[in-house]
């Protein structure tokens, strides 16, 4: 089996070194070819030479727009293919992706994951698949190297919407540490202090176990960016609409995102969040005379 990867951001580039490091052969290809040249792979200087040469081409790409693009740029080497396509899309966009691939006679299947970098290279993501039963069985083995764990749904649409909730979750949890550390902070306890507290008590879960390091530290190096978050929570937003859900929390919690992004902070990583909600507190407020 041939296989092809395209999209190598910050995930990407994990799955990549993963799969390659479990002796699968890959093509790469990636808009920016010098970046492709760079994991001493075979690669492509063309996104149609990798659609004609591979059978299974895996996507990584940062958002929905990024994937149509892909898929109407290779239409006419859809026929036969299987793309796996691990971006986290807008629910209604990834229906159409089913449809479109499906109609060029090739199949397409939803697989997003749960997690970022340190699990994509050890193996450990949990990996959300909706597609053909069939196809999805063809490319388990794949899937096993990059995943500890594998949730199948079938339906079209259904994985997205599961993760789309899940980033919604995270969304909610990182915001809520980061808020609680500033206000303990604010009260006069130290971040360890609070940080302590919040893992033996309520607070305690499984993104501030991952997370603690980076806040401690303050190294707000990207494994999963503001800038994706945001992206995600205005997809979970879009589809709570389309099911008239009110997400209440999820509408402010997006807005203290969206203020990150404005600070500049949208490529570091989400707990970064902690940073944007320290400077607010910092920030002179002006007195009415």
């Amino acid at each position: 089996m041939k296989i092809g990867f395209v999209g190598l951001g910050l995930l990407g580039s994990a799955m990549v070194r993963r799969l390659s490091s479990q002796g699968v052969p890959l093509i790469l290809w990636n808009r920016t070819l010098d970046k492709a040249k760079t994991f001493g792979l075979p690669y492509t200087n063309t996104l149609a030479q990798l659609f004609e040469e591979n059978e299974v081409i895996f996507l990584c790409l940062r958002d929905s727009l990024a994937v149509e693009e892909v898929l109407k740029e290779v239409e006419p080497n859809l026929s036969g293919k299987v793309v796996v396509d691990t971006t986290t899309n807008s629910y209604f966009n990834v229906l159409k992706f089913h449809k479109f691939v499906q109609n060029k006679g090739g199949v397409y299947l939803e697989c997003p994951v749960l997690g970022s970098v340190i699990p994509a290279e050890r193996g450990e993501l949990t990996i959300l698949v909706s597609g053909e039963e069939e196809v999805y069985k063809k490319v388990e083995g794949l899937l096993n190297l990059l995943g500890k764990k594998i949730i199948y749904f079938g339906e079209p649409g259904k994985a997205t919407k599961a993760k789309l909730i899940n980033n919604y979750v995270l969304g909610l949890f990182m915001e809520a540490i980061s808020s609680t550390l500033v206000l303990g902070e604010r009260v006069g306890l130290s971040k360890a202090e609070v940080l302590e507290v919040l893992e033996n008590g309520a607070g305690n879960s499984y993104l501030l176990k991952v997370k603690k390091a980076k806040l401690l530290e303050e190294d707000f190096s990207p494994h999963f960016s503001i800038n994706n978050l945001y992206k995600d929570l205005n997809y979970a937003e879009e589809l709570f609409k389309s099911y008239n859900g009110i997400a209440l929390e999820g509408s402010v919690v997006r807005e203290v995102y969206k203020l990150c992004v404005a600070m500049g902070l949208g490529e570091e990583d989400i707990s970064a969040v902690y940073e944007a909600l320290k400077r607010l507190v910092q920030a002179p407020v002006a007195m009415k005379s």
